[in-house]
């Protein structure tokens, strides 16, 4: 089952990384201290939520996954394609760095992220011992931070995309993701020719498909093995925080993944 249960814990967890060493979770909003809009398990620190209840809850999610806090290695999120590499966890008092992306090849390191709607895309090469965590609103999307981080992994780790894993998570769908003229320009300036299989035109307007662009970045980059978890957030607040489907006011949830000790 996707599903997996830690206590009052509740999260997802990838088929295709069943027989992968790796450790990872997409973690739904149940199980954590924080109470409403931000109920229950909220990650994020910039949201208005207090930061010791940030804190228990980020606490709550590394010990249902074994892995220690101070394992963690995170980014400020800000839309863009820089890729971080890293062979060490951050300290904690060490500001954030810039970037969408990071990857490492250190089982010591637990890299984390926080979604409210936009794509976590999880990947992890097996042949190389890499693992690596996406963020890819619609920006992230149509600038292809998922192929900067297939080609960052190919040119420091020597991976062959044809190798690697990939796993789009929890998201905003398509049904609940209309988008303006400037974000169809853009998209159809990424994507060319292909445009066409990433939007769809309804008596609403024009909707975006991140799943399928993302998918779509994915294998034009060489990925062969993509799984998709189909869940949309705008539509399971129950178990998702979605910035769209609670009109801003939320929190968000966060993504682990990290090699195995053991491998």
């Amino acid at each position: 089952m996707p599903f997996q249960q830690f206590r009052s814990i509740r999260f997802y967890t990838f088929e295709c990384f069943n027989d992968a060493k790796v450790t990872h979770g997409v973690f739904t909003r149940q199980g954590g201290v924080s109470p409403a809009p931000w109920a229950e398990l909220n990650v994020g620190s910039t949201v208005g939520d207090d930061l010791t209840r940030v804190g228990e809850n980020r606490e709550r999610i590394f010990s249902a996954l074994q892995r220690p806090l101070a394992s963690m290695y995170d980014v400020w999120q800000v839309h863009g394609v820089e890729v971080i590499t890293t062979d060490a966890p951050r300290p904690a008092q060490t500001p954030h760095q810039q970037a969408d992306a990071i990857l490492t090849d250190r089982p010591q390191v637990t890299l984390f992220m926080r979604f409210a709607d936009c794509v976590p895309i999880l990947l992890h090469d097996p042949v190389r011992h890499v693992v690596g965590l996406v963020h890819a609103g619609w920006q992230g999307t149509v600038k292809g931070t998922a192929r900067s981080a297939i080609e960052r992994m190919r040119a420091v780790y020597g991976s062959e995309p044809a190798e690697i894993i990939a796993a789009i998570g929890p998201s905003i769908g398509r049904h609940h993701y209309q988008v303006g003229s400037e974000v169809v320009s853009q998209v159809k300036s990424s994507f060319g020719e292909q445009a066409s299989s990433v939007l769809e035109t309804t008596e609403e307007g024009i909707k975006l498909d991140l799943w399928a662009a993302n998918r779509l970045i994915l294998e034009m980059a060489g990925v062969r093995q993509v799984e998709v978890s189909g869940i949309c957030t705008a539509c399971h607040t129950e178990d998702w925080f979605s910035h769209r489907g609670e009109k801003g006011r939320t929190g968000r949830f966060g993504v682990l993944i990290s090699l195995s000790e053991s491998r």
